[in-house]
């Protein structure tokens, strides 16, 4: 049940290609070979209202959240932080460079009872 949230500030509209980001995201996770394909979850949000360090209209952020059921060693943890980020970094080499910006990714675990219906799963056991 990976959650990959991307929250970023509108700025980047014309510099980011938030499809692509979300794509090798998404990709990255199904690499990690840490989640079933079926729960894995990827999606963007654009924040038109912000401020980043001193104000300047520039300046930019992009900040992944990134949510997954507990029970996993530390070191799945880890390496699926380091393969996103290694991913978003690829994916935003360009506006990097074109902006002042911050690119930050943070994990958490689900921890709290959640409860859920999916018929994803089935519709990929009847394929």
């Amino acid at each position: 049940m990976p959650h990959i949230i991307v929250e970023y500030s509108s700025n980047l509209d014309k510099s980011m290609d938030v499809p692509a980001l979300l794509n090798a995201l998404h990709q990255a996770m199904i690499d990690t070979g840490s989640a079933p394909l079926e729960g894995i979850r990827t999606r963007a949000e654009r924040r038109e209202h912000y401020c980043v360090a001193d104000r300047n209209p520039d300046n930019a952020y992009v900040h992944i959240i990134v949510r997954m059921r507990e029970g996993r060693p530390k070191e799945v943890y880890q390496k699926v932080a380091e393969m996103l980020m290694a991913a978003a970094e690829k994916s935003l080499e360009q506006t990097l460079q074109k902006h002042p910006m911050q690119l930050a990714l943070e994990m958490h675990e689900i921890t709290q009872l959640t409860l859920r219906r999916d018929t994803l799963r089935k519709k990929e056991k009847a394929a």
